[in-house]
């Protein structure tokens, strides 16, 4: 082998041989358990960041270590190819999405290649392909056909000037992030899934995922947001109509002073017929952000729309404004105020002087003063008529009792979770299968007539999505009654492609149906791995997917992902990589420069997988250095580790009899098994850098291993070399397979090299000799008076009095006990000896 270690070379050629052989090509195998490794995959945003290296490399390290455990491992990888950063390079760049998507995923994909992942390619798919996104145009219309999915018109975030719909987050301070425009808030009809129908299963389950951090699981309970409480109908005044909230404290009915309704109810738009003022409020409303978060801090606005709500219980008559802060997708529409118990509410009455009146005091009997701030906590009622005196929880029944009694309200279940809205108003996106006709309504298109191809050749230009400037494309004739009809012209929000790619890796090649028995085979996900970013939508999301897909008898698993790992993100100078603060690092540049195996093994030593890494120049010098010691190390024990792996496959290695070795080099072969023990534990928890630094203990240990002393005098005349070649063997065969998932190259190299068989990624992972780690001594530390003063080693089987003796005889404990009378020595069984010592007394 060469003196000189050339990362290069090497890895060309082991990927070679990789891609040759394949040897990553999964197929089911009854035989073997199976393991499904699976890592987010990306936006061919045309370059892989250092998100992207760790991500995957995490992924690529355990894929190759289950695979070394016997494991039948499926690790695929494709492209979350469609969205709206795809239009706006393309107008930049003035080509079509779909030519700058493609080129991108054929320069990233030579990237992970360059990686040395372990990906099966055969699997690779792009959503943006008609092959894709066939299948999910499919189970659309089934999911239509059973009353899952819907159209209906609601609130949105729309750019004027761009003619789109806008994300919250594609939303700044009011303006839209492209062009700075600002932002209305438009009702357009859309389509939705019914999500909300899996909200009880998708909550409940979540306590069924044992392999997901609680803090993703909380996350989306917060999300989902199940409470109880009623329904309350307030009458309206004279009008002979009702309005109705949802409230989770009844407790607090007796407190309410008005009641609130969004710019868009009923009631409101009526009353701003004849009332220009409101109606000018109601405009202004619709240039509000729908995100909550904004809703939260923005400025609280409303007005008196001129009418009275009757008080379920009192009848007294309240107020009813419209405020900025409601909206009408979310509940009913209408809120019931009552200041005294609400922070939002207070705020509002303070600025409009509405009043605040107190129904729930603290149970300690404590001043309640709730004209600075609204008291939020649960307590007994005041104020309330027949309710006072109960607590709130008594009180919540009670009062929903005697709603339900008087036909003014009852006790229902809601949740925070909102139907999913799958329309996007966006060109680069799978075609929504739906064909609107004047007179059959909205129809599905029929199977075959299936993909509803997007075109692709298709330059952005100007504003608004093409597709609705293209007759070619929306022009089309009903399926069911053969008249004109359209076709529609919205794309699905990109969420929907990321819902289920999981499960079409297990079966890309199949043409005639979404999934198939590979799909069963393959599903759950063993371990997903991906940003804690998708904690909520697209972990949700996909959760539901699959459950339309159960109960559409595509899959069995009720789950998708039985593991989850979020990994932290990368850092630089304290702060998340990113262009605009110039603090990013080129993959490329790093691997032209050391090698994939120096990118792989910084990236897994720097920090363990869930914790954020600071970036290090240094740290990925210290690693390229660690490769060179390796290589050395192989380079100078060339000659014995090719021998000794000649006579073991020629049955002619020396048996070590290690009883009859010295304890000294016992103790080493102790130690080699005790790292890898240690590292067993270690891969087991993901804890890749103290694997790592495992392996570099371990090459420490091997090159501290001295010919010298090998077999202890008089027991055995055989040469002094075997037992040292056995230990640089063994251990070095050890060392290898332990760092192979994370630096495969080079050890795919050395393994063939120094003779250890033909690929080190056919073999097993290496087990700990329990014999090895039964030591005939042992470490006893020594206290004189409580305070350590020495440690001694004796025999395992050494009875108490010879322990004691030796204790007394050591030097530096003599230093201590000198001139003093020893009144006691206790021993502590295979952990120390406490020697009591009092100064003499003079006679």
């Amino acid at each position: 082998m060469d003196e000189l270690y050339h990362p290069a070379i090497i890895e060309t050629e082991a990927q070679r041989y990789w891609d040759e052989a394949q040897v990553f090509k999964a197929v089911p195998d009854s035989t073997r358990p199976k393991y499904y490794c699976l890592s987010m995959f990306p936006y061919p945003s045309g370059r892989l960041h250092m998100g992207h290296v760790r991500n995957y490399t995490i992924g690529d390290v355990i894929s190759r270590y289950q695979r070394m455990q016997g494991k039948n491992v499926l690790q695929p990888m494709g492209w979350d190819a469609f969205g709206l950063p795809a239009e706006n390079a393309a107008l930049q760049n003035n080509v079509p999405p779909a030519q700058w998507t493609y080129a991108n995923i054929d320069y990233m994909r030579a990237q992970l290649k360059r990686l040395g992942f372990g990906y099966d390619w055969d699997k690779e798919l792009a959503t943006c392909h008609p092959k894709y996104y066939r299948w999910e145009q499919w189970l659309f219309t089934r999911l239509f056909a059973k009353g899952l999915v819907y159209k209906k018109t609601a609130p949105v975030n729309w750019c004027p000037n761009d003619m789109t719909v806008l994300a919250n987050e594609q939303v700044v301070e009011g303006r839209c992030w492209r062009c700075d425009t600002v932002v209305e808030r438009k009702e357009i009809p859309q389509w939705f899934m019914k999500i909300t129908a899996y909200a009880d299963e998708l909550l409940s389950e979540l306590d069924k995922l044992d392999g997901w951090p609680e803090q993703v699981k909380t996350m989306q309970r917060n999300w989902i947001g199940r409470s109880e409480g009623v329904e309350v109908r307030f009458d309206i005044a004279g009008q002979g109509e009702s309005l109705t909230v949802f409230t989770t404290r009844p407790d607090t009915l007796m407190g309410v002073t008005y009641v609130a309704l969004a710019a868009e109810h009923p009631l409101a738009l009526a009353a701003a017929r004849t009332n220009p003022e409101l109606a000018k409020f109601i405009d202004e409303c619709r240039h509000i952000e729908t995100a909550e978060a904004a809703m939260e801090t923005m400025e609280k606005r409303g007005m008196d729309i001129g009418i009275k709500a009757l008080h379920p219980i009192s009848g007294e008559s309240v107020p009813v404004w419209v405020a900025n802060f409601v909206l009408m997708a979310y509940g009913t529409g209408a809120v019931m105020a009552v200041p005294a118990h609400d922070e939002r509410d207070h705020e509002f009455a303070l600025k409009y002087g509405l009043p605040i009146m107190p129904v729930v005091y603290p149970t300690d009997n404590s001043n309640l003063d709730v004209n600075e701030t609204a008291y939020i906590e649960k307590g007994i009622l005041k104020n309330s008529g027949e309710f006072s005196g109960l607590t709130s929880e008594q009180a919540f029944s009670a009062i929903a009792s005697f709603l339900e009694a008087h036909g003014k309200g009852h006790r229902r279940v809601n949740y925070r979770l909102r139907d999913w809205g799958v329309s996007r108003q966006r060109y680069w996106g799978a075609p929504i299968p739906i064909i609107n006709c004047p007179g059959c309504g909205a129809v599905p298109v029929p199977d075959e007539q299936l993909p509803v191809v997007l075109p692709e050749d298709v330059r952005i230009q100007g504003v608004g999505s093409p597709l609705k400037k293209m007759p070619e494309f929306y022009r089309t004739t009903c399926p069911r009654c053969g008249g004109a009809a359209e076709r529609e012209t919205d794309t699905f929000d990109t969420f929907m492609e990321s819902s289920w790619y999981y499960a079409r890796y297990t079966c890309k090649d199949n043409d005639s149906a979404m999934l198939d028995a590979r799909a069963d085979y393959w599903l759950p996900v063993d371990q997903y791995i991906g940003g804690i970013e998708h904690a909520i939508l697209h972990l949700l999301y996909a959760r539901f997917y699959q459950k339309l897909m159960r109960d559409a008898g595509l899959v069995k698993a009720d789950e998708p992902f039985a593991h989850l790992l979020t990994q932290g993100m990368v850092l630089k100078d304290g702060s998340k990589m990113s262009k605009s603060k110039g603090n990013t690092v080129d993959p490329q540049a790093l691997i032209d420069k050391y090698g994939a195996d120096t990118a792989r093994l910084f990236i897994m030593f720097a920090a363990p997988p869930e914790q954020s890494l600071e970036w290090s120049d240094a740290g990925v010098e210290g690693a390229y250095r660690f490769l060179k010691r390796l290589w050395s190390f192989a380079y100078s024990h060339e000659d014995i580790l090719r021998l000794q792996n000649k006579l073991l496959r020629e049955n002619q290695a020396m048996q070590i009899d290690w009883v009859n070795v010295v304890p000294e080099q016992c103790a080493v072969r102790k130690e080699i098994h005790s790292i890898l023990k240690q590292a067993n534990y270690d891969f087991a928890r993901f804890q890749f850098n103290t694997v790592v630094s495992s392996g570099m203990k371990l090459l420490n240990l091997l090159l501290d291993i001295q010919g010298a002393a090998c077999i202890a005098p008089g027991k055995t005349h055989e040469p002094l070399i075997n037992v040292k070649s056995h230990l640089v063997h063994e251990g070095f065969g050890i060392l290898l397979r332990l760092l192979s998932p994370i630096a495969p190259h080079i050890t795919h190299y050395l393994w063939k090299e120094m003779n250890y068989g033909d690929t080190i990624i056919n073999v097993a992972w290496p087990t700990v000799d329990s014999a090895a780690l039964i030591s005939d001594t042992i470490d006893l530390v020594i206290q004189v008076n409580g305070k350590l003063r020495g440690r001694i080693s004796v025999s395992s089987s050494a009875n108490e009095v010879t322990v004691k003796e030796s204790a007394l005889a050591d030097e530096n404990v003599k230093r201590f006990t000198s001139g003093k009378d020893v009144k006691k020595v206790i021993v502590v069984p295979g952990k120390l000896v406490n020697i009591v010592v009092v100064d003499k007394v003079m006679p």
